[in-house]
């Protein structure tokens, strides 16, 4: 007996959840309206209102014609149905209890009619014109709500029709029953199909802006672990001279105090180990899976070459010659030796752009020109525009991305984009935060 208690238990409180699951989709006054549409905008609002309207004189004239109800039913069974059809463009739910209510007076003051021989041959319980109203709410509902929800509706509306036609009757009518469900369940499984399409176009294109965005944020990882593998060497070298200068420091001094010594060494000490994490973050930087014993892809050999500076440009430039490219320089105010973040940076602006030249111009020419000023350095690589047609780029778009956080990683600026005329101009600011080295360089002209 347990057992079977514990089964009805069991069977009435999923009866209470079903109950409580049709309240909640059936019994609604939620507003879910019909969204615009992509091509057409506010036209299909138009067309359900135009449609209404049609729809009011067609129940109102059939009813009072054929079914001779007086013009006060008439009036209401008609406004009834086509406001629903109204309704259903923003409270969907609602509308169609609505539909169906208005379907049922219709049916009920029909029957009257029926039943007392004064028409024959009646479409009964629904009319033809209530069948359209209704299907066109059924539409605008299944378009916008669950699809436990249509065939709730469906159902409801099929329950209702049995009851009218099945249980109720009517004398001397013609049957609608059949034909309507059926048009009422084709007209559910369209809607149905067409907000579910809605909705994986919805979802494959937020997938795809997700995508993108993955995409750009990955890139950007990828670029300043790039950046921050160069920018070791940098760092690492002055460490270096850090610890040999603490080293040494005793040595240049006659009779160093102990304070003196202690402190040195502990200077010599934390560049030793500033060294070793450095050596622990290139090593994650440079491998996808750090620990697997797996060699970098650039080789062992670009691994330990020390990062340019704007000493090589010339030798940049001469390659760039040699795939084909007319590249002239020119460099104005006067040539020091700057920070080597800044020195390297402007040199990956300075390659990464006659890289672009090269890919996206066929046949341009390219000028490079460096601006020193007492706060910093100015690039510029600027070309002529392609003469033919570019061939297809395999490029990740890491270019300019890459360049914008060289600039913005040492506080300066970088803009890029299509001159007045013709070509593209890459510009870039790069801000020199250490004091200028009192040794110029000597002036390099045009070349």
């Amino acid at each position: 007996m347990s057992r079977l208690h514990r089964v009805v238990d069991k069977g009435v409180e999923g009866v209470r959840r079903w109950l409580g699951v049709l309240r909640d989709d059936l019994w609604t006054w939620r507003a879910d309206p019909l969204p615009p549409s992509v091509w057409l905008r506010w036209v299909p609002h138009g067309f359900v209102c135009l449609a209404a309207f049609g729809l009011f004189f067609g129940v109102l004239t059939q009813l009072e014609g054929y079914g001779r109800l007086g013009d006060g039913y008439s009036l209401l069974v008609a406004s009834g149905q086509s406001g629903a059809a109204v309704l259903a463009l923003r409270r969907p739910v609602p509308a169609l209890w609505l539909s169906v209510t208005a379907m049922t007076v219709g049916a009920v003051l029909l029957r009257r009619m029926l039943m007392a021989g004064q028409i024959d041959g009646f479409p009964w319980p629904w009319t033809p014109w209530g069948v359209a109203t209704h299907l066109l709410v059924l539409l605008l509902l299944a378009l916008r709500v669950p699809t436990r929800v249509s065939v709730e509706a469906l159902a409801l509306t099929g329950l209702l029709t049995y009851t009218l036609q099945g249980l109720w009757g009517a004398w001397n009518y013609s049957a609608t029953g059949q034909m309507a469900v059926t048009l009422f369940a084709v007209v559910v499984v369209l809607g149905t199909a067409l907000r579910g399409r809605r909705e994986a176009r919805a979802e494959l294109e937020q997938q795809t802006t997700l995508t993108a965005e993955e995409r750009a944020r990955r890139t950007i990882l990828e670029e300043r672990g790039r950046i921050a593998r160069e920018l070791h060497d940098v760092v690492a070298h002055h460490m270096s001279v850090i610890s040999i200068q603490a080293q040494v420091a005793p040595y240049l001094v006659q009779d160093p105090t102990d304070e003196l010594k202690e402190n040195l060494a502990g200077i010599r000490q934390n560049a030793v180990e500033a060294l070793t994490e450095l050596r622990r973050v290139l090593d994650v930087l440079r491998y996808e899976h750090p620990g697997a014993g797996e060699p970098p892809p650039d080789g062992a050999a670009a691994r330990h070459a020390p990062q340019p500076t704007l000493d090589r440009l010339e030798a940049l430039v001469e390659n760039t010659r040699a795939a084909g490219l007319t590249v002239t320089t020119r460099i104005t105010g006067e040539r020091r030796p700057l920070p080597p973040g800044v020195e390297l940076s402007a040199y990956r602006i300075v390659q990464e752009a006659l890289s672009n030249v090269l890919r996206h111009a066929p046949g341009a020419s390219a000028r490079v020109a460096l601006a020193y000023d007492p706060r910093g350095l100015r690039v510029e690589v600027a070309d002529t525009g392609a003469t033919r047609q570019a061939p297809p780029s395999p490029g990740a778009g890491h270019g300019l991305l890459g360049m914008r956080e060289r600039a913005a990683m040492l506080g300066g600026s970088l803009t890029a984009g299509p001159v007045p005329g013709r070509g593209y101009k890459v510009d870039a600011y790069l801000p020199v935060t250490a004091p200028p080295a009192t040794h110029p360089l000597p002036q390099d002209g045009p070349a």
